[in-house]
């Protein structure tokens, strides 16, 4: 079971085992915000609802500029698992300027692709292809992306995790 931490200004900053949330709230660095009540934790001196969600009491500082690792993994997560040029399913990555003419491993140069449209491109460019691409190629954004582990939320955190209007 994990849970969702929450800076004093309830902006998400990790996602923890319940065993570190509730020493955080035992110790009283953290507050529970949401619990799961249908699986209480027992313990010899008591029982007590399992932590989904915390607070922490005081604000801690993050860094400005938090930025996400370029992977494979985020780059089909980024594109919905669907390719940049068909739209099919894809299960490699692209390089949308090739490799061996200078591109980069970079959100702004990988896109999702299916294995057929990777091995028909090959070392061309899409423009060479006559091909356009189906997603913006960007750095990935939002709370989702910053906060480590949260790729798979509980439902619990979703009003947490949202993405600031």
């Amino acid at each position: 079971m994990r849970t969702l931490v929450l800076n004093a200004g309830y902006e998400p900053l990790a996602v923890v085992s319940f065993k570190r949330a509730l020493v955080l709230v035992m110790g009283g660095k953290a507050t529970v915000v949401v619990s799961d009540q249908e699986h209480p934790i027992v313990g010899s001196s008591g029982a007590w609802d399992r932590p989904s969600v915390i607070l922490l009491t005081r604000y801690v500082r993050i860094p400005a500029a938090r930025r996400v690792p370029v992977s494979r993994r985020g780059v089909l997560r980024r594109d919905g698992s669907r390719c940049g040029y068909c739209g099919r399913a894809a299960t490699t990555v692209d390089h949308v300027l090739p490799r061996s003419r200078g591109g980069a491993d970079s959100w702004e140069n990988l896109v999702a692709c299916c294995l057929a449209c990777n091995n028909v491109k090959g070392d061309r460019t899409p423009a060479e292809m006559g091909w356009r691409l189906r997603v913006p190629l960007r750095p990935p954004h939002g709370a989702s992306w910053a906060v480590r582990g949260a790729e798979r939320p509980s439902p619990d955190w979703s009003e947490f995790l949202a993405p600031a209007a």
